[in-house]
C-alpha cells in the first residue's frame, strides 16, 4: 500500500531534532537532506515501518501519537534523554496506557499502547 498521509513536525534546528528523536525515542534516520549551506532542512525518520517527516519551520504545531510496545520503558528512556513530560503515564478508559511530552523545541509528542 502506498502511503498518502505523513506526520510532519517543524524545527528550527533539524539536526538537533534528529539527534534528540533518535536518542530519546529510538527513531531511525531514513533520509536527511541538506541545503546549499550544508544544514539539514528536511529529514524522514522511521518509527517501526512508519515514517514521519521533519522540516525547517516554527515548532509547536499539531501533536503526533505513536503506538509503542513497552510504553513504560519508552517513557523512562525519553525522560532520561531530556524529554519534558507533560502528562505522566496514564491508563485511559479506552484501554490505552500513554504519556505525553515535548521535545527541546516544544513540539508535542504522545506515546501509548492504543492501536485503532
Amino acid at each position: 500500500m502506498t502511503r498518502t498521509v505523513y506526520a510532519l513536525a517543524r524545527y528550527q534546528d533539524c539536526q538537533a531534532a534528529i539527534d534528540f528523536l533518535t536518542g530519546a525515542f529510538g527513531f531511525r534516520v531514513h533520509e536527511a537532506s541538506k541545503n546549499d549551506q550544508g544544514v539539514v532542512n528536511h529529514a524522514e525518520l522511521l518509527v517501526g515501518d512508519d515514517l514521519i517527516m521533519i522540516g525547517e519551520g516554527a515548532p509547536g504545531g499539531p501533536g503526533i501519537y505513536i503506538a509503542v510496545e513497552d510504553v513504560d520503558a519508552h517513557h523512562d528512556h525519553a525522560k532520561a534523554a531530556g524529554a519534558s513530560i507533560t502528562m505522566e503515564l496514564t491508563d485511559q478508559p479506552y484501554g490505552s496506557r500513554e504519556y505525553a511530552c515535548k521535545d527541546p523545541e516544544g513540539n508535542p509528542w504522545y506515546f501509548g499502547t492504543y492501536r485503532p
